[in-house]
């Protein structure tokens, strides 16, 4: 059976315990996350799920969103952008199109204001 609309798509198994072993990161901004997450001792998990949120007349997934970290400690996903305006607006509903199917998934997205406040708080 196909995934369709709202199914939860597991992508690979991920090592608890946020092991930097055979991750690669799609930007930087998430190893910086990381390198964080990891200094405060926060387990996670990187890209371990992928929402369906539409789905062809076949089943088949149209669109779906992978969030970035899983911090299972916290039941809270996490999604990185410090991109341009137009891809942030798209991550923007993605985000909302999860939160109104799957209620119960907890998600926040670190702008880049975020991440730079972090870091200087972390930095300090």
């Amino acid at each position: 059976m196909e995934p369709g609309r709202g199914a939860v798509v597991p992508l690979r198994p991920v090592p608890a315990g946020g092991s930097l072993v055979d991750v690669e990161f799609s930007h930087e901004s998430e190893q910086r996350v990381a390198d964080l997450l990891d200094f405060y001792d926060i387990t996670w998990e990187y890209e371990p799920r992928t929402f369906v949120l539409e789905a062809a007349p076949d089943g088949m997934p149209r669109m779906a969103f992978t969030p970035d970290f899983y911090l299972p400690d916290h039941d809270l996903y996490l999604e990185v952008t410090t991109l341009r305006q137009s891809l942030v607006t798209r991550k923007n509903r993605k985000v909302r199109m999860l939160r109104e199917q799957h209620p119960e998934v907890r998600v926040r997205i670190l702008y880049r204001r975020d991440l730079d406040r972090l870091l200087v708080t972390h930095a300090a």
